[in-house]
């Protein structure tokens, strides 16, 4: 399908662009037949993607994927432990690398062979025995690393179709839409901006604008702000993806006078709760942002806002590609097209049901409410039941979005750990967030007592994932002195 719609699109038309290289639909199927061509000389069978956003990382990819070869795109945001377990977990014998001295460092003991004339990537070579790499799903196309709260990311095996279902969805979702230049922002190892912000726009035959990190000011280390603004200025995209701390950032700005691209038609938001007041201050400020749902194990987006279909405090309707249910526990399931399995474990059918381990329900129109995670609910010492992230939204929303981390387990009220600076949030502001958040909460899910992190919550220092999402049993094991002093400040009082 997405070979197909390569070669049916406008041949003068721009594909891709990056600042250095500038492709059109005329030209990019026969430079992804090259680039399959030099991969498949090389003889290797499962290649990982260590590469920036750009032109190289997406021809390397379009390769892998239409050429039917095994792919592991490693983010950026692994400590080179992941990425070496990942690659020795996916027993990869090829590291298709943008970067020589980043490559060398991490690669110890591969050897380099040769540059791509097409897509310009460094090849490193190892080589594996049979029982060195492990049998993946039959149909595998891509194993893409969680990003979740373990050191050692789990590998979740995907079908090339099953990509290709939630590109074509996506495209269908936003078909209303002047959708002809779109801005990828995230980086490209990240599943959903691979599928949702590369394959989906080139169906539609439109741009994929993917320029550098060092451009978009985008960095695991922590974001450049005034360049991630200067590109949406220079580029006027179409449209975006976004975590919710980087919304933050844009509607923060526009409150104070920066001016949204008059382009912009739609910012899809996911990888973590977004607060409903950080959504309402976009749509004063002229952001078009719609809240999304998906998992790794779905192979990106399950469900999705959009203009024609949006309802807020929602994260909209299942797109047709799957169904949704939620059983009586609450749990939200998934079927129709996820994952082959996760690699290492029994294979099972991509149309198997997924038990997502996310809370939620539908409401009378069939938009689907996320309540939290089920493995992250704890239990008060009364036998209350609470997600934390219903109680983390009420207070970080009132904080314009600065994480929190709520906890109570066994214990008889939950306490909070506001992850922001003085600077950020001012005491007197976090004591007036609880206090509003408390008046709309019932007593068993009320914060107590609260303290300050001895940092902001931050991917840089591992306390929130790629997406935004807390890193919880990182934080209770760092910080759960902390967490036991509110407690005992309270017997004390």
């Amino acid at each position: 399908m997405l070979l197909a719609a390569l070669r049916s699109a406008s041949p003068g038309a721009i594909a891709l662009v990056d600042g250095r290289r500038t492709i059109a639909y005329g030209a990019l199927p026969s430079l992804i037949e090259q680039e399959i061509e030099w991969l498949r000389q090389g003889g290797a069978e499962r290649h990982a993607l260590l590469a920036d956003n750009g032109v190289p990382w997406v021809l390397a990819d379009l390769a892998l994927h239409v050429g039917a070869m095994l792919s592991v795109p490693l983010p950026g945001s692994f400590t080179p432990a992941q990425m070496i377990h990942a690659l020795d977990d996916a027993g990869v014998d090829a590291v298709l690398a943008d970067d020589d001295a980043r490559a060398q460092a991490l690669l110890q003991g591969w050897r380099r062979e040769g540059t791509s004339p097409v897509s310009g990537l460094h090849r490193f070579r190892r080589q594996l025995g049979f029982a060195s790499r492990p049998a993946a799903p039959a149909g595998t196309r891509k194993i893409t690393y969680t990003s979740g709260s373990t050191s050692s990311p789990k590998g979740v095996c995907l079908a090339g179709p099953a990509l290709e279902a939630i590109a074509a969805s996506v495209a269908g979702a936003t078909r209303e839409l002047t959708i002809e230049r779109h801005l990828c922002i995230l980086p490209l190892a990240t599943l959903l901006e691979n599928v949702a912000g590369l394959y989906a726009p080139l169906l539609r035959g439109a741009t994929c604008v993917v320029p550098p990190g060092s451009v978009t000011g985008m960095s695991y280390g922590g974001l450049d702000a005034s360049r991630l603004l200067g590109t949406l200025s220079r580029e006027q995209p179409d449209s975006l993806i976004l975590v919710p701390e980087l919304l933050q950032v844009l509607v923060l700005a526009a409150e104070r006078g920066w001016q949204v691209p008059a382009s912009l038609q739609f910012v899809a938001v996911g990888g973590a709760k977004v607060a409903r007041e950080l959504l309402a201050r976009a749509d004063a400020v002229g952001i078009p942002a719609y809240e999304g749902y998906g998992l790794s194990e779905c192979a990106s987006v399950v469900c999705l806002n959009t203009p024609a279909s949006r309802r807020a405090g929602t994260v909209g309707r299942p797109l047709p590609h799957v169904r949704v249910r939620v059983d009586a526990s609450g749990q939200v399931h998934v079927a129709g097209n996820t994952m082959l399995g996760y690699l290492g474990d029994a294979p099972r059918a991509s149309l198997d049901e997924i038990a997502t381990g996310d809370l939620g329900a539908f409401d009378g129109d069939g938009y689907l409410q996320l309540h939290g995670r089920l493995g992250n609910r704890f239990i008060t010492s009364f036998g209350r039941n609470v997600s934390p992230e219903w109680v983390e939204c009420e207070i970080s929303q009132r904080l314009a979005g600065r994480p929190v981390l709520v906890y109570g387990e066994s214990r008889p009220h939950a306490v909070a750990l506001v992850g922001a600076s003085e600077q950020d949030a001012p005491d007197a502001a976090v004591a007036a967030a609880i206090v509003a958040a408390n008046a709309v909460l019932p007593s068993y899910a009320q914060v107590r007592h609260w303290a300050r992190a001895p940092g902001p919550f931050t991917v840089a220092d591992g306390t929130l994932t790629a997406n935004g999402r807390l890193r919880r049993h990182e934080i209770h094991a760092r910080l759960g002195a902390l967490l036991d002093d509110l407690y005992r400040a309270q017997l004390a009082s």
